[in-house]
């Protein structure tokens, strides 16, 4: 496995405050470059509550030991802009799986506490070392305790946007940054068109087809959303959003691992999987490099005196 744009060169990073673009498909997973067609003929965009579609949000259990040992890490310079922009070294990880994102943090000097409401995700995150506590976390109960950070590495889209920010600013210390970021990839052209065929197979009830935009692009419709979530608090300030390119060189048994531990993918029967896999199989020849996107919003917490003056209270 290899990898261009991680480590010491980011690849082409790009920040932005304010709005965005607001458009993009939402996927079965977003990393298997297939979204479903809409009614009547149109596209589906981003869900209105991906949210609430619990069954898939919780379906990469199933097997963590598969899902930590494919799963990329993240960008060393994206975990270096995040551990400067937090005041301080008390971090919390929301929806930490099986805490990839929560070893390269503490590698960074950080203290690191997991929320993840699936405790096959949690146990294996704390035979890593991982401090973690099974909740949602929206439900999750802070206890009086305060963080510097709040990160989320590819799941953020998992938890109420509205209600997560909320949450967020009430662990948060004045000054603290709020900043879930995730992972998108595209699958060569051919490789997508056999995972599209693999699944009219082995579900012909689901109206699937590839992708007519780029998938990279489209993955900050979560962002946005994450950002109106912010905004809707009132606790923070103007949300800014970064994306960073890179590429992964994947062997090719490599490559057929990735892929099962999407959303989706994940939950379904081992009979249907093995038969969409096989015709995945066909397609991949050799090393393959996937283009990533990583994607990343920030947001400072501002101070209690701040945000009350902001809301008009006196």
């Amino acid at each position: 496995m290899r990898v261009a744009g991680d480590g010491g060169s980011p690849g082409r990073r790009a920040c932005a405050g304010g709005r965005g673009i607001g458009c993009g498909a939402f996927l079965l997973r977003p990393w298997c470059g297939l979204r479903p067609a809409g009614v009547g003929g149109g596209d589906w965009r981003v869900p209105p509550q991906p949210h609430e579609a619990r069954r898939v949000a919780e379906s990469f259990g199933s097997d963590p030991e598969r899902y930590d040992r494919n799963r990329a890490p993240y960008p060393n310079p994206l975990i270096e802009h995040i551990v400067a922009a937090a005041p301080g070294p008390a971090f919390l990880d929301a929806g930490c799986g099986t805490g990839i994102e929560a070893r390269q943090f503490r590698a960074a000097g950080c203290t690191v506490l997991g929320v993840e409401p699936d405790p096959r995700m949690a146990e294996f995150a704390r035979a890593s070392g991982i401090d973690v506590e099974v909740a949602t976390f929206e439900t999750w109960e802070p206890a009086g305790r305060t963080f510097d950070a709040i990160v989320s590495g590819t799941a953020w889209h998992w938890i109420d946007p509205v209600a997560g920010a909320a949450k967020a600013a009430e662990v948060l210390r004045p000054g603290g940054v709020l900043a879930p970021f995730g992972h998108v990839y595209e699958l060569p052209s051919p490789i997508a068109a056999a995972l599209a065929e693999g699944l009219r197979q082995a579900a012909p009830d689901l109206p699937y087809r590839p992708p007519t935009g780029s998938i990279l692009d489209g993955y900050r419709a979560l962002y946005d959303r994450a950002a109106e979530g912010v905004r809707a608090s009132g606790f923070f300030a103007e949300p800014e959003i970064c994306r960073y390119d890179w590429q992964r060189t994947y062997a090719r048994d490599e490559l057929l691992e990735l892929i099962p531990t999407s959303g989706g993918l994940a939950s379904m029967p081992p009979g249907s999987l093995a038969e969409i896999m096989s015709t995945v199989a066909d397609a991949v020849n050799g090393d393959v490099t996937l283009a990533y996107a990583t994607w990343c919003l920030t947001a400072v917490r501002r101070s209690p005196t701040d945000a009350a003056h902001r809301e008009g209270k006196p």
